[in-house]
Protein backbone atom coordinates (compact mmCIF):
# COMPACT_ATOMS: atom_id res chain seq x y z
CA UNK A 1 0.00 0.00 0.00
CA UNK A 2 1.42 3.34 -0.93
CA UNK A 3 2.50 5.64 1.91
CA UNK A 4 0.45 8.99 2.30
CA UNK A 5 2.20 11.55 1.01
CA UNK A 6 1.00 15.66 0.71
CA UNK A 7 0.68 16.76 -3.14
CA UNK A 8 1.39 19.78 -4.53
CA UNK A 9 -1.10 21.64 -2.91
CA UNK A 10 -0.47 25.69 -2.29
CA UNK A 11 -3.87 26.68 -2.04
CA UNK A 12 -5.16 27.96 2.02
CA UNK A 13 -8.53 27.78 3.08
CA UNK A 14 -9.12 30.28 5.70
CA UNK A 15 -9.17 28.46 9.17
CA UNK A 16 -12.10 27.18 10.88
CA UNK A 17 -14.56 29.95 12.52
CA UNK A 18 -16.13 29.63 16.16
CA UNK A 19 -13.39 29.26 18.87
CA UNK A 20 -11.54 26.22 19.75
CA UNK A 21 -12.05 26.41 23.60
CA UNK A 22 -15.90 26.71 23.75
CA UNK A 23 -17.38 23.45 25.08
CA UNK A 24 -19.43 22.67 21.90
CA UNK A 25 -19.23 23.18 18.18
CA UNK A 26 -21.40 22.93 15.17
CA UNK A 27 -20.75 21.95 11.68
CA UNK A 28 -23.15 21.44 9.30
CA UNK A 29 -21.93 19.64 6.17
CA UNK A 30 -23.64 19.50 2.72
CA UNK A 31 -23.16 16.03 0.84
CA UNK A 32 -23.19 15.59 -2.71
CA UNK A 33 -21.47 18.28 -3.79
CA UNK A 34 -19.99 17.46 -8.00
CA UNK A 35 -23.00 15.03 -7.72
CA UNK A 36 -24.64 17.29 -10.28
CA UNK A 37 -24.07 20.56 -11.65
CA UNK A 38 -28.03 21.84 -10.03
CA UNK A 39 -26.96 19.75 -6.75
CA UNK A 40 -23.22 21.70 -6.82
CA UNK A 41 -25.04 24.89 -7.24
CA UNK A 42 -27.15 25.09 -4.65
CA UNK A 43 -24.67 23.80 -2.26
CA UNK A 44 -22.32 26.23 -3.21
CA UNK A 45 -25.18 28.87 -2.62
CA UNK A 46 -25.83 27.93 0.66
CA UNK A 47 -22.73 27.91 1.76
CA UNK A 48 -21.35 31.67 0.39
CA UNK A 49 -24.68 32.87 1.47
CA UNK A 50 -26.04 30.58 4.40
CA UNK A 51 -25.22 28.77 6.96
CA UNK A 52 -23.88 26.09 5.43
CA UNK A 53 -20.17 25.72 6.54
CA UNK A 54 -18.56 22.00 5.03
CA UNK A 55 -19.17 19.78 2.01
CA UNK A 56 -18.16 16.89 0.74
CA UNK A 57 -17.25 15.96 -2.56
CA UNK A 58 -17.69 13.39 -4.77
CA UNK A 59 -14.56 12.88 -6.74
CA UNK A 60 -15.63 10.21 -9.77
CA UNK A 61 -18.80 12.13 -10.88
CA UNK A 62 -19.18 13.67 -14.32
CA UNK A 63 -19.28 16.96 -12.46
CA UNK A 64 -16.26 16.56 -10.00
CA UNK A 65 -13.82 18.78 -11.91
CA UNK A 66 -16.66 21.80 -12.34
CA UNK A 67 -18.07 21.66 -8.64
CA UNK A 68 -14.52 21.59 -7.37
CA UNK A 69 -12.81 24.63 -9.59
CA UNK A 70 -16.04 26.17 -8.13
CA UNK A 71 -15.41 25.40 -4.51
CA UNK A 72 -11.97 26.37 -3.87
CA UNK A 73 -11.19 28.28 -1.11
CA UNK A 74 -14.06 26.61 0.98
CA UNK A 75 -14.17 23.84 3.98
CA UNK A 76 -14.06 20.40 1.56
CA UNK A 77 -13.85 17.09 2.40
CA UNK A 78 -14.22 13.64 0.54
CA UNK A 79 -17.70 11.75 0.04
CA UNK A 80 -15.87 8.42 -0.81
CA UNK A 81 -18.45 6.98 -3.64
CA UNK A 82 -18.37 3.09 -3.53
CA UNK A 83 -21.35 2.94 -4.65
CA UNK A 84 -21.56 4.09 -7.89
CA UNK A 85 -19.22 5.28 -11.27
CA UNK A 86 -15.83 4.15 -12.21
CA UNK A 87 -13.39 3.66 -9.18
CA UNK A 88 -10.04 5.74 -9.55
CA UNK A 89 -7.93 3.58 -8.11
CA UNK A 90 -5.88 1.68 -10.57
CA UNK A 91 -5.82 -1.97 -10.64
CA UNK A 92 -9.47 -2.06 -9.29
CA UNK A 93 -10.52 -5.42 -9.18
CA UNK A 94 -12.52 -6.22 -11.76
CA UNK A 95 -14.53 -8.75 -9.87
CA UNK A 96 -15.95 -5.89 -7.54
CA UNK A 97 -17.00 -4.10 -10.45
CA UNK A 98 -20.43 -4.30 -12.68
CA UNK A 99 -20.42 -5.02 -16.51
CA UNK A 100 -19.33 -1.58 -17.43
CA UNK A 101 -16.34 -1.43 -14.95
CA UNK A 102 -18.12 0.80 -12.55
CA UNK A 103 -18.58 0.91 -8.88
CA UNK A 104 -21.35 -1.60 -7.55
CA UNK A 105 -22.73 -0.34 -4.00
CA UNK A 106 -25.23 -3.63 -4.06
CA UNK A 107 -21.56 -5.50 -3.60
CA UNK A 108 -19.83 -3.30 -1.04
CA UNK A 109 -20.85 -5.36 2.07
CA UNK A 110 -17.94 -8.14 0.35
CA UNK A 111 -14.87 -5.60 -0.75
CA UNK A 112 -12.16 -6.37 1.10
CA UNK A 113 -10.39 -3.58 3.54
CA UNK A 114 -7.58 -3.49 1.51
CA UNK A 115 -9.62 -2.81 -2.07
CA UNK A 116 -11.44 0.06 0.05
CA UNK A 117 -8.33 1.34 1.52
CA UNK A 118 -6.56 1.64 -2.13
CA UNK A 119 -9.90 3.39 -3.86
CA UNK A 120 -10.22 5.88 -0.74
CA UNK A 121 -6.48 6.54 -1.08
CA UNK A 122 -7.04 7.57 -4.62
CA UNK A 123 -9.96 9.54 -4.88
CA UNK A 124 -8.56 11.34 -1.22
CA UNK A 125 -5.28 12.33 -3.55
CA UNK A 126 -7.48 12.77 -6.38
CA UNK A 127 -9.62 15.48 -4.49
CA UNK A 128 -6.44 17.37 -3.73
CA UNK A 129 -5.11 17.75 -7.47
CA UNK A 130 -9.03 18.70 -8.59
CA UNK A 131 -9.33 21.71 -5.42
CA UNK A 132 -5.56 22.24 -5.11
CA UNK A 133 -5.51 22.19 -1.48
CA UNK A 134 -6.04 19.63 0.96
CA UNK A 135 -8.90 17.62 2.25
CA UNK A 136 -10.81 18.91 5.35
CA UNK A 137 -12.11 15.32 6.35
CA UNK A 138 -13.89 11.84 5.08
CA UNK A 139 -17.43 10.57 4.75
CA UNK A 140 -18.82 8.47 2.66
CA UNK A 141 -21.55 8.27 0.30
CA UNK A 142 -24.72 6.76 1.83
CA UNK A 143 -22.94 5.96 4.89
CA UNK A 144 -21.82 2.41 3.62
CA UNK A 145 -18.88 2.36 6.28
CA UNK A 146 -21.51 0.92 8.50
CA UNK A 147 -19.90 -2.54 6.76
CA UNK A 148 -16.55 -3.11 8.73
CA UNK A 149 -14.04 -3.80 6.10
CA UNK A 150 -15.17 -0.15 4.34
CA UNK A 151 -14.51 1.18 8.01
CA UNK A 152 -11.24 -0.34 8.61
CA UNK A 153 -10.12 0.59 5.07
CA UNK A 154 -11.21 4.28 5.22
CA UNK A 155 -10.18 4.33 9.10
CA UNK A 156 -6.58 2.90 7.90
CA UNK A 157 -6.24 6.01 5.30
CA UNK A 158 -7.61 8.77 7.75
CA UNK A 159 -5.31 7.72 10.00
CA UNK A 160 -2.20 8.28 7.99
CA UNK A 161 -3.98 11.40 6.60
CA UNK A 162 -4.70 12.78 10.06
CA UNK A 163 -8.12 13.88 8.74
CA UNK A 164 -11.39 13.30 10.86
CA UNK A 165 -14.26 10.81 9.45
CA UNK A 166 -17.84 11.21 10.11
CA UNK A 167 -19.43 8.86 12.61
CA UNK A 168 -23.33 8.07 12.75
CA UNK A 169 -23.78 6.53 15.93
CA UNK A 170 -22.05 5.37 18.81
CA UNK A 171 -20.79 2.50 18.11
CA UNK A 172 -19.11 3.78 14.52
CA UNK A 173 -17.55 6.29 16.78
CA UNK A 174 -15.85 4.13 19.03
CA UNK A 175 -14.55 1.83 16.37
CA UNK A 176 -12.80 5.24 14.60
CA UNK A 177 -11.33 6.38 18.52
CA UNK A 178 -10.09 2.77 18.58
CA UNK A 179 -7.94 2.82 15.97
CA UNK A 180 -7.08 6.24 16.51
CA UNK A 181 -8.83 8.72 13.96
CA UNK A 182 -10.78 11.72 15.24
CA UNK A 183 -14.46 11.88 14.87
CA UNK A 184 -17.44 14.25 15.69
CA UNK A 185 -19.47 13.69 19.14
CA UNK A 186 -22.63 13.44 17.99
CA UNK A 187 -24.33 13.79 14.14
CA UNK A 188 -28.12 14.77 13.36
CA UNK A 189 -29.59 14.55 9.95
CA UNK A 190 -30.92 12.47 7.28
CA UNK A 191 -32.67 12.46 3.83
CA UNK A 192 -36.44 10.61 3.03
CA UNK A 193 -39.23 11.05 1.42
CA UNK A 194 -39.69 14.68 2.28
CA UNK A 195 -37.58 17.17 2.81
CA UNK A 196 -35.30 16.91 5.83
CA UNK A 197 -34.77 20.04 7.05
CA UNK A 198 -37.28 22.50 6.85
CA UNK A 199 -37.48 25.91 9.07
CA UNK A 200 -39.08 23.99 11.45
CA UNK A 201 -37.26 20.94 11.94
CA UNK A 202 -34.05 23.15 11.78
CA UNK A 203 -34.97 25.02 14.74
CA UNK A 204 -36.11 22.31 16.69
CA UNK A 205 -32.67 20.72 15.90
CA UNK A 206 -31.31 23.27 16.89
CA UNK A 207 -33.24 23.81 20.42
CA UNK A 208 -31.66 20.24 21.36
CA UNK A 209 -28.50 20.60 19.76
CA UNK A 210 -26.12 19.09 22.64
CA UNK A 211 -24.59 21.13 25.37
CA UNK A 212 -20.81 19.71 24.61
CA UNK A 213 -19.10 18.14 22.05
CA UNK A 214 -18.38 18.51 18.26
CA UNK A 215 -21.85 17.91 16.38
CA UNK A 216 -22.52 17.24 12.46
CA UNK A 217 -25.08 18.44 10.91
CA UNK A 218 -25.92 16.69 7.76
CA UNK A 219 -27.66 17.89 4.88
CA UNK A 220 -28.57 17.87 1.13
CA UNK A 221 -29.02 21.42 -0.29
CA UNK A 222 -29.24 21.77 -3.87
CA UNK A 223 -31.25 23.01 -6.93
CA UNK A 224 -32.83 20.40 -8.54
CA UNK A 225 -30.93 17.90 -10.05
CA UNK A 226 -30.15 19.15 -14.22
CA UNK A 227 -28.30 15.10 -14.91
CA UNK A 228 -29.02 12.64 -12.84
CA UNK A 229 -31.92 11.08 -11.40
CA UNK A 230 -32.36 10.83 -7.67
CA UNK A 231 -34.78 10.08 -5.50
CA UNK A 232 -34.04 13.10 -3.64
CA UNK A 233 -34.15 15.26 -5.80
CA UNK A 234 -37.38 18.40 -4.90
CA UNK A 235 -36.57 17.82 -1.74
CA UNK A 236 -32.75 19.42 -2.17
CA UNK A 237 -34.58 22.66 -2.64
CA UNK A 238 -36.58 23.10 0.81
CA UNK A 239 -33.19 22.43 2.38
CA UNK A 240 -31.28 24.94 0.13
CA UNK A 241 -33.95 27.45 1.03
CA UNK A 242 -33.75 26.44 4.58
CA UNK A 243 -30.05 27.16 4.76
CA UNK A 244 -30.11 31.10 3.16
CA UNK A 245 -33.01 31.88 4.90
CA UNK A 246 -32.19 34.70 7.39
CA UNK A 247 -33.75 33.13 9.69
CA UNK A 248 -32.09 30.17 10.22
CA UNK A 249 -29.24 32.77 10.37
CA UNK A 250 -30.52 34.26 13.58
CA UNK A 251 -31.44 30.90 14.98
CA UNK A 252 -28.25 30.21 15.24
CA UNK A 253 -27.30 33.57 16.65
CA UNK A 254 -29.58 33.17 19.35
CA UNK A 255 -28.29 29.90 20.03
CA UNK A 256 -24.67 31.18 20.35
CA UNK A 257 -23.78 28.98 17.89
CA UNK A 258 -21.43 29.54 14.83
CA UNK A 259 -20.82 27.31 12.68
CA UNK A 260 -17.56 25.87 11.71
CA UNK A 261 -15.72 22.93 10.06
CA UNK A 262 -14.08 19.47 10.68
CA UNK A 263 -10.45 21.03 11.23
CA UNK A 264 -11.83 21.95 14.53
CA UNK A 265 -11.07 18.72 15.76
CA UNK A 266 -7.74 19.35 15.50
CA UNK A 267 -7.66 22.05 17.24
CA UNK A 268 -9.68 20.85 20.32
CA UNK A 269 -7.67 17.68 20.29
CA UNK A 270 -4.20 18.16 19.50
Amino acid sequence: MRRWRCGASSRRIPAPEGDPTLARALIINADDLGYDPGITRGILQAMREGVVSSATLLVNAPDSGDAARQARGLAIGLHLNLDRGPPVAPGFPREWCTGDGGLAGSRVAGLPADVVEAEALAQLEHLERLLGQAATHLDVHKHLHRHPQVLEGLSRVARRAGLPVRSIDAGMRAALKARGVATNDHFVGESGESAYWTPERFSEALAALPGEGVTEWMCHPGHLPEAVTTRYAAQREVERATFVDARSRESLEEAGVRPTDFRVLKLTRA
